[in-house]
């Protein structure tokens, strides 16, 4: 059976906006993507909205639902009530372009800053062996749809427009930690991740890890190990002076 939901959504661009009230259908089965798209067909056909896929593999059409953000295509409306006014706006951290459209660009600047797989200068293409562990080590991280809700979440970024600059947020950081458990590359990018990437800024609140539609461990399985490399180079002392002494 069908209802009427109250739904307010932003409409703007990146000179301001505000909030829209709307009534729309809603029938059964349906998710919020679903309602927007019928906001555009019946009243609302300029309202800009980014999605491809429908199917929570793409990542496009992530915005903020009631304040969290999510996936719309993926946000059922079943698990509001009817009664409930549901609010979608875009993704706070990114700058707006229009309505729910938000600019990424970001994130594809910070995956430009980190070196591509570096395997062995002699090793041929024929020759390349991993044990199934260090398979499954990574493969965890390659489900990652880049949808950046986590980079949206992330409170470094996200309440601190300021630290853009310094800090690669948890998508990019979870990406150079892939590289680094990675067995056949011999890139060493512990000093980026500290220096340039921000690692030292992420004080692992899994907020991350919350929001990811992909259910990947980003916090527990590639922050904290990444952040146990990067202290065991920089602050062990055997290290250090092994460092030292070998002018490593």
């Amino acid at each position: 059976m069908g209802y009427d939901a109250r739904f307010r959504v932003w409409r703007g661009d990146i000179d301001g906006g505000g909030l829209h009230d709307f009534t729309v259908l809603v029938n059964e089965g349906e998710v919020v993507l679903d309602i927007i798209h019928r906001l555009q067909a019946t009243q609302a056909p300029d309202l800009a909205v980014r999605w491809n896929c429908k199917a929570g593999k793409c990542g496009s059409c992530s915005a903020e639902v009631n304040g969290r953000p999510r996936l719309l295509c993926m946000t059922r409306m079943s698990t509001f009530t009817p009664e409930e006014v549901i609010t979608v706006t875009p993704m706070r951290t990114f700058p707006i372009i229009k309505d729910l459209v938000t600019d990424v660009s970001f994130n594809y600047e910070k995956a430009r800053e980190i070196p591509s797989f570096t395997p062995p200068k002699d090793l041929a293409p024929g020759d390349y062996r991993m044990r199934q562990v260090d398979v499954e080590r990574s493969q965890e991280f390659r489900k990652c749809i880049e949808c950046f809700l986590c980079q949206n979440t992330c409170h470094v970024v996200r309440d601190h427009d300021e630290n853009k600059q310094g800090f690669a947020g948890p998508r990019y950081l979870m990406r150079i930690t892939e590289l680094e458990m990675h067995p056949l590359d011999v890139a060493d990018r512990r000093e980026l991740a500290q220096d340039d990437a921000g690692l030292g800024y992420c004080n692992i609140t899994k907020c991350c890890t919350e929001v990811c539609p992909e259910h990947i461990k980003i916090t527990d399985n590639a922050l904290i190990p990444l952040k146990e490399r990067v202290a065991d180079r920089k602050y062990d002392p055997i290290v250090w002076l092994g460092n030292k002494l070998f002018r490593r």
